[in-house]
């Protein structure tokens, strides 16, 4: 039967009480709001709330730490190459390129490491100077841990070579150890140094190792049992350290950092050929022996306690549980994955534990207003939930500038995700229409193939043409292109500012004709119809004739469309009897300017007929 969890810890929130007053939370995507209600199950109770305030709880605030975000940059290159690594390398090549991406990351960890121990001893504060201390304490345990996953899943040293890549492993991470060895060999004879007999060391091959252990570990035991020490127990008890006494071993506790420091030692002195699958076994008594009953195991006791039963799984489990952030998991994860070491780990809710953990990871990135664009690489090597994942985080980024509204609209177009560049791009619309940008609106409107969008900033290009007598933004109006068919009134603001610029350029009859398209297609809105008829005027005036006699009945026979449709107000104001005197003034000058040019085009064309006949 599966081990059930513990409960999980409770978080008190300053100032709210929660036995007298009810609590109101809201979800974000990577932290939540919690307030407190004026409701009280009490009858009488007051309807103000005891707490004023909104709490925010972030679920990974490891992502705000200057020293954890260099962490997240840096091992994010090494994650997106691991990816990358070619599937055909087999057996020694991937086994050697495997095991330096895991030694990349160590060296990743302990580089943050030592930056975070800098700071804690440069802290002027002391609570600060703790704090960061915890920190190095945190990464010290991940590089202590992920070390020792590196040797026995990703190297899987047998027997002989393990013991040495396990003294390597304390040697490393018991800080004692370096600093004694060359206090030692520094001396000027090592033998006489007070540190000489604390340092057990080793710089012998295999062979040599094994060969000489044999034949010391005989000839201890000759001298124990002849009691030739007996005299000096000094001696006596180093013969019994290196026949591996666990009695004599444990005398000189206070030598060994720690219970892994003390198996590791026991396993030089009396199994230094320990096959992996019997490490469980010495690990789990050295802990029961090198804590004698007298305190628990910690939480890295366990994780490495796991680790040396070969599982995997529980290292993974325990290590969520105790750490504060998922970097660690996800990355040894995925890690193990490449190993081949979890292809048979599925969750029940449609997920690998792979992918599963890197999804958690990067949603505690999205959290963060710069390291969401390393969460984007995480969710695409999440074949299963990772691009839909993508596309709920990457619509609730703030799009607080418009360089950070581009870089998340690349991201979403490299990866064909229409309906968040069409929902990213309106919103940018929006908020250059609300800044009365309208060029900036009507650009994004079009990149987000919004027709109704684009409709409504072309009618406000017009209401602004109409009010100022010139347009904003001629160079976008201008090269429009194929853009201009997005819409109806879009495709009438490009081609009305082409008739602007024919005009400008005096090609009065092909102005003329546009014009009149304009109008007759009904691709020009009711409402800006008068406008259009008077843009007729000057046209109508010139000493050339440039609207035909049938072009002219068109032009007409709009004008009394327009004017026959107008409707009836009730009773006028003041304002209203102004507005419509001028536009009865231009309906009288429309139809005036129109008679005399059907009349000059109907001679002109009745003399060209009668030269032609």
């Amino acid at each position: 039967m599966e081990e059930l969890d513990g409960e999980p810890t409770v978080t008190l929130i300053p100032g709210m009480n929660s036995k007298k007053k009810q609590m109101c939370f809201d979800w974000g995507p990577g932290e939540m709001l919690v307030c407190e209600t004026s409701f009280n199950k009490k009858v009488k109770s007051e309807m103000v709330p005891g707490c004023p305030f909104i709490h925010i709880i972030r679920k990974d605030v490891d992502v705000y730490s200057q020293i954890f975000r260099k962490l997240f940059n840096e091992s994010h290159g090494i994650f997106v190459g691991l990816q990358r690594i070619e599937e055909e390398l087999t057996g020694k090549s991937r086994k050697a390129q495997l095991v330096r991406v895991s030694k990349n990351y160590r060296s990743v960890i302990r580089a943050c490491m030592e930056e975070m121990h800098q700071i804690a001893i440069a802290a002027k504060d002391p609570a600060s100077g703790r704090q960061f201390s915890i920190q190095v304490s945190i990464l010290s345990a991940m590089e202590l841990i992920w070390n020792l996953c590196e040797i026995l899943f990703i190297e899987v040293a047998p027997a002989g070579p393990l013991l040495l890549h396990l003294l390597d492993w304390v040697r490393l991470h018991v800080c004692e150890v370096d600093s004694l060895s060359a206090d030692v060999l520094g001396s000027e004879n090592p033998s006489k140094h007070e540190s000489f007999w604390n340092l057990p060391g080793n710089t012998q091959t295999l062979t040599e190792l094994e060969l000489k252990w044999q034949h010391w570990h005989e000839e201890c035991e000759r001298h124990l049992q002849d009691s030739t020490f007996a005299s000096s127990p000094h001696l006596e008890s180093l013969c019994k350290i290196m026949v591996g006494d666990e009695a004599a071993l444990l005398e000189q506790k206070d030598l060994l950092s720690n219970w892994y420091h003390f198996l590791v030692t026991r396993l030089l002195y009396s199994h230094p050929t320990v096959k992996p699958i019997d490490l469980h076994f010495y690990a789990q008594s050295s802990l029961d022996l090198f804590l004698g009953g007298e305190s628990s195991p910690e939480p890295l006791d366990n994780i490495l306690m796991a680790a040396f039963e070969f599982d995997i799984h529980q290292v993974i489990k325990e290590c969520s549980i105790a750490l504060s952030n998922w970097w660690f998991v996800a990355h040894l994860t995925d890690l193990l994955d490449h190993c081949k070491l979890l292809q048979s780990h599925n969750l029940y809710f449609g997920s690998n534990m792979r992918e599963f953990l890197l999804l958690e990871y990067a949603s505690g990135l999205f959290a963060h207003h710069s390291l969401w664009q390393l969460g984007v690489d995480y969710f695409d090597y999440c074949p299963e939930l990772g691009r839909v994942s993508l596309e709920l985080h990457i619509e609730r980024i703030p799009l607080t500038t418009e360089q950070k509204a581009l870089k998340v609209l690349r991201i979403c177009e490299q990866r064909q995700m229409t309906e968040q560049v069409r929902s990213i791009c309106k919103i940018l619309a929006m908020k250059a229409i609300r800044n009365n940008r309208l060029g900036s609106a009507l650009s994004w409107s079009i990149r987000a193939k919004d027709a109704a969008f684009a409709t409504l900033v072309s009618d406000r290009f017009l209401r602004d043409y109409s009010e100022r007598g010139c347009f904003s933004d001629l160079d976008l109006i201008d090269n429009l292109g194929p853009a201009m068919m997005l819409s109806d009134r879009l495709t009438f603001l490009g081609k009305y500012r082409e008739f602007h610029r024919l005009y400008g350029e005096k090609r009065f009859v092909d102005g003329a004709s546009l014009l009149l398209s304009l109008m007759t297609s009904q691709i020009a809105p009711r409402s800006f119809w008068m406008t259009l008829l008077t843009d007729a005027l000057p046209l109508l005036e010139q000493k050339q004739v440039i609207f035909s006699a049938e072009q002219t009945y068109e032009l007409m026979r709009c004008l009394e469309d327009l004017t026959s449709g107008r409707p009836v107000h009730g009773e006028p104001d003041a304002q209203q009897l102004q507005d419509d005197d001028i536009e009865t003034t231009k309906v009288e000058m429309l139809r005036l300017a129109l008679a005399r040019n059907l009349a000059r085009a109907i001679i002109k064309e009745g003399s060209l007929k009668g030269s032609r006949g």
